[in-house]
């Protein structure tokens, strides 16, 4: 289930941005839509509800087949049976990580091409480069790191990068250029009334952009 092109499109989840809905249902209909991973992403919930939360997702994902990443919590991540970990800036450092987790996906975020070295260079199964764009769903986003630096960013590593932050289906063709694997988003499909199609749309514009891809400039 875990290779490259499960990386296309992936949903990071947030209760807050999906309005009240079920976020398991939100999750199925954008995974119909063409999300190719899912990414826990709760910050603001307590480790007993984030882990009761993670088993949910995982009785989910595993029968929607796409692999399940925990954000920040190796410990939930690993009792919950997930797939992976993403882990910030102040997280475990990936080779800790790797302890726990000796086959899971680790994925990294970086704001730069020196933090997605070090990640690479430590064992990261991918790195997640952003904030791209300007974004309201990340409070911990800080400033945008343009496609300037993401392009930085994907010529440093010789392993995946996914893109996040403020990426949606009409910019997702100038991320792609800048030598990305991926996507990820938030509100992008959770704050759309209709995540299915929202994400439709978003697989078709990176699909596009990947079938097209030009270095940029």
């Amino acid at each position: 289930m875990w290779n490259e092109n499960a990386l296309r499109v992936c949903l990071c989840t947030d209760q807050a941005v999906a309005g009240g809905r079920s976020l398991t249902e939100a999750v199925e209909q954008a995974v119909s839509g063409g999300v190719t991973m899912v990414q826990l992403r709760e910050k603001t919930a307590c480790g007993r509800d984030f882990y009761n939360l993670a088993i949910e997702m995982r009785k989910l994902t595993k029968r929607l087949r796409v692999p399940l990443i925990i954000n920040d919590r190796t410990d939930i991540a690993l009792a919950a049976g997930a797939d992976g970990v993403h882990l910030g800036q102040s997280d475990l450092p990936v080779e800790a990580a790797r302890r726990i987790m000796e086959h899971g996906i680790i994925g990294v975020s970086a704001g730069n091409a020196e933090q997605a070295v070090l990640a690479w260079r430590g064992g990261a199964d991918y790195i997640g480069a952003g904030a791209v764009f300007p974004t309201p769903s990340k409070d911990d986003a800080g400033e945008a790191i343009g496609l300037d630096t993401l392009r930085d960013i994907c010529a440093s590593v010789k392993v995946p990068v996914i893109a996040i932050g403020g990426v949606h289906a009409g910019n997702a063709a100038d991320v792609m250029r800048c030598g990305a694997s991926g996507i990820a988003v938030i509100s992008a499909i959770l704050a759309n009334a209709d995540p299915r199609e929202a994400a439709r749309k978003i697989a078709a514009a990176q699909k596009t952009a990947t079938d097209i891809r030009i270095p940029c400039p």
